[in-house]
């Protein structure tokens, strides 16, 4: 078999919407303002409110800067193909794509647990809630999610770009992903795919176990809560965390819990916008935008941003 050396890629996940590609485009690039620039007014109220610093909005400020990147590393390039029509991506742009979406894909399952702990500790056990969730604490839970990540993307990208793609240049998916790299390579790939299913339990199925047995303690305490009121207070806030949830991990889950060699890639692509674009679209909305604090502040911030500019006139 032929083995050579190639120079890039092309990306051919737009084939079937190649007809109305200016309209994909357009709306390609008014979900990726829209949503950074939501993470965005997230992020800085967030840091910029003291009556926000707690742990729980440190971790959705966290959430928002990984969805900011989560969304920069596929959509810009997705919408130059569809304006340009030059599906090319270069080895080494591949290589970073690829790298950079592993990297903030993972970093945002142990976020999402990190989140449900702060939850979980908040709830069954408000006492202790202070002395538990320390910012030194806080700080270490968001470096692991980061760390784990990044070395989840250095093991996925080493192993895929080590592998002669020798079958094809053509990759059957909006972006530079795993599966259908592979599906590139005229070599043996069951190590590959060995790695990517363990590592897919630990990065995807380890977190998401831990979400589900925080949450049945979780449920347990809202139960023993007498007030309505503050029963469904808290029953907001928690819902809100499992939409995220369920929207993230079900999408990854699906793509990445077994071989590759059985995927649809047809199937692939459109569960791929759901965890690539749809998810840091969504998460603004169901989890900070109705959140009365971040309101609050984002009110204020508003006003007090207005006042300023009327004293200058």
């Amino acid at each position: 078999m032929e083995h050579y050396n190639i120079s890039g890629f092309v990306i051919l996940g737009f084939s079937n919407i190649w007809c109305c590609k200016d309209l994909v485009g357009l709306l390609l690039t008014f979900i990726y303002v829209s949503t950074t620039v939501s993470n965005f007014v997230i992020f800085w109220v967030i840091l910029h409110d003291p009556q926000l610093h707690t742990p729980m909005y440190f971790f959705l400020g966290n959430l928002s800067f990984l969805d900011i990147a989560y969304i920069t590393v596929t959509v810009p390039k997705m919408v130059v193909i569809l304006f340009t029509e030059d599906r090319y991506i270069s080895y080494s742009g591949c290589a970073a794509q690829l790298y950079f979406y592993v990297f903030l894909e993972g970093s945002e399952a142990f976020l999402l647990l990190a989140m449900a702990y702060d939850r979980y500790v908040a709830i069954c056990y408000p006492m202790y809630y202070k002395s538990i969730m320390k910012n030194k604490f806080c700080l270490l839970l968001a470096a692991v999610s980061w760390m784990s990540g990044g070395i989840n993307a250095c093991i996925h990208t080493a192993l895929t770009f080590i592998l002669p793609f020798c079958r094809s240049h053509d990759v059957n998916q909006f972006f530079c992903d795993i599966p259908p790299l592979l599906h590139l390579s005229c070599k043996d790939t069951f190590i590959n795919e060995i790695v990517l299913f363990t590592l897919g339990v630990w990065v995807g199925l380890g977190p998401f176990f831990l979400i589900i047995v925080s949450y049945s303690y979780i449920w347990s305490a809202i139960s023993k809560i007498h007030s309505a009121e503050r029963k469904s207070k808290v029953f907001s806030t928690c819902s809100a965390h499992i939409t995220v949830v369920a929207l993230f991990f079900g999408a990854g889950l699906f793509t990445y819990i077994h071989p590759p060699s059985t995927y649809a890639l047809e199937e692939n692509r459109v569960v791929s916008v759901i965890y690539s674009i749809l998810t840091p679209t969504l998460n603004p909305f169901i989890y900070s935008l109705k959140n009365d604090s971040v309101k609050t502040s984002l009110q204020k911030a508003i006003k007090n941003a207005l006042f300023s500019r009327l004293q200058v006139f």
